[in-house]
């Protein structure tokens, strides 16, 4: 079975789809269970593909191919090396305990969980993905679950009353509502998402085809291009930039960066954590697969196109997120501002940077992943994420105050957490080739410290409202579950990093070697020598 670790990864949470379909929505422990299980076979199969990969024999492992379209040159073509299984392990994390973060959700659970499911199995497909054209459908696929999410089960942000008839009477059926841009509806967030990540993704499909048309092979096998697409020139630069903008508008970078914190803000708690934990990876991870394995000459010379952008997505998102008066505005615009610390560590070109990059997406997801979880319960209880009028529940949330803490420091970087590894690893590896960009990162965790802590400051500690008195905290094992699961990841890959490390090295070795042009790093780990 160990073979077909990811078939059963990744078709676990469509399984889970189908069974749901037979499922009555009046049967909702059954749903809830049914969504449970499919998320936890995918759940352990990630945590045995993660010890199980082989640091000392690196590459592509767990590969499953099967023709799909021999004339068009397409197969079903999954493999994970070092830079894929973590971010495969984080999917599933985030898709297991989001199942319990939205326990208790009641209007169209069954639909719900379907959606959530087929988001998770989507962006594991990309994660998995060695074939082009899989690799952008899988892709394509998570936009349609995330536009349902945010328009059906999301909730609307502050001024959404301004879009409101005197009586208070919801226009939903004006077409003038849904493309209202001057407030913020949980429809105009589903509609500014899917908008940006489309066109985006256009950009990205002209650049793909563009390789499968001039790299003269008529294959979309990424290994195969990896060894024979010859793309110089003027052509590979068109294509650079299609693939790179395309794709760095769901990462987000500054100034494609505006509909994430919109989405963050609209969407439950759940989608939430998979939009900010894994989602926005997408656009890193496909910027490596493609480009970084295809065109590793033109990665070289545009690359710092990336370490100019980053800076305004470090500070602009820290100042934003500083300013913000939404616990999920927060949220959202911190996660865009620590998006540019992953570009980066990217633009470095660095084995030491690009190996923090990497593990910061991880780290960023475990901690990112708590933050909104318990956003998500705060609104639960009070039905409100405006700071200002929150204030001294950890009296009534002592469990979930200490849990927002931790999430907290993870998010700042404090040692004891992987986040801290990952940062350090990105800030010293850019350090000889970027150290302006450096400097303006260490703003950046400033930055950090100071909205972070502000906001749990006025959400957690002060006099509370009476009206909030009947809030509670998180008492039952399926609300505190996916926290301690989240906390646990978080700490023990801070204390226990070797292995996580080691897989992700494998993977960035080779990727290094091949861009800047050196003979590979010699490694003695697990008792093996990297190729």
């Amino acid at each position: 079975m160990a073979e077909y670790s990811l078939l059963i990864i990744l078709f676990a949470p469509f399984a889970g789809v189908i069974a749901l379909m037979f499922v009555p929505n009046r049967r909702a422990l059954q749903v809830r269970l049914t969504a449970a299980t499919a998320a936890f076979v995918s759940f352990l199969g990630s945590w045995y593909v993660f010890f199980a990969y082989d640091t000392a024999k690196g590459g592509f492992q767990f590969v499953q191919r099967f023709e799909w379209s021999k004339e068009l040159g397409i197969a079903f073509y999954l493999g994970v090396d070092g830079i894929g299984t973590p971010l495969v392990l984080a999917c599933t994390i985030l898709l297991f305990a989001g199942i319990f973060v939205s326990w208790h959700i009641k209007d169209r659970t069954k639909e719900f969980y379907i959606f959530l499911l087929i988001l998770g199995a989507a962006t594991m497909g990309v994660f998995m993905s060695l074939d082009l054209f899989f690799l952008y459908f899988f892709y394509e696929m998570s936009v349609i679950p995330m536009y349902l999410l945010l328009g059906v089960w999301g909730s609307h942000t502050q001024g959404y009353l301004e879009m409101t008839d005197p009586a208070q009477m919801k226009k939903r059926d004006s077409v003038s509502f849904i493309f209202n841009f001057a407030a913020n509806s949980k429809e105009y967030a589903a509609m500014k998402l899917t908008l940006f990540l489309s066109a985006g993704a256009v950009f990205a499909l002209m650049g793909i085809l563009l390789i499968y048309k001039f790299s003269g092979l008529h294959t979309f096998d990424i290994l195969v291009l990896r060894e024979h697409a010859e793309l110089s020139g003027s052509l590979a630069w068109v294509i650079w930039l299609l693939v790179f903008f395309g794709f760095a508008s769901i990462a987000p970078i500054w100034p494609l960066h505006s509909w994430s914190p919109v989405g963050h803000a609209a969407a439950p708690a759940a989608t939430s954590m998979l939009h900010a934990g894994v989602l926005m990876k997408l656009g890193h991870f496909s910027i490596i697969r493609i480009l970084y394995e295809i065109m590793p000459d033109t990665t070289r010379e545009l690359m710092p196109i990336a370490a100019v952008l980053c800076i305004f997505s470090i500070i602009y998102g820290g100042l934003v997120a500083y300013y913000a008066k939404d616990t999920k505005y927060v949220i959202g615009y911190s996660s865009s501002s620590h998006m540019g610390y992953v570009f980066l560590g990217m633009a470095a070109l660095d084995y030491i940077s690009l190996t923090g990059a990497v593990l910061y997406m991880f780290a960023h997801a475990l901690a990112t992943g708590m933050l909104f979880a318990m956003a998500g319960w705060v609104y639960d209880q009070t039905h409100t994420r405006e700071i200002a009028s929150l204030g001294g529940l950890v009296n009534r949330m002592p469990f979930v105050t200490g849990c927002f803490l931790v999430a907290c420091v993870a998010s700042i970087g404090m040692p004891g957490t992987v986040n801290f590894i990952a940062e350090i690893m990105i800030l010293v590896g850019s350090w000889n080739k970027y150290p302006f960009q450096v400097l303006v990162a260490v703003v950046g965790i400033v930055l950090t410290t100071g909205y972070l802590f502000r906001m749990m400051r006025g959400v957690f500690y002060g006099p509370m409202e009476e009206k909030y008195s009947h809030s509670h905290d998180a008492v039952t094992v399926v609300d505190r579950l996916p926290l301690l699961l989240m906390i646990a990841c978080t700490i023990s890959f801070g204390i226990f990093p070797g292995h996580v490390y080691d897989v992700i090295r494998s993977g960035v070795e080779p990727l290094i070697a091949r861009i800047t042009e050196v003979a590979p790093l010699i490694s003695q780990h697990s008792g093996g020598v990297m190729p």
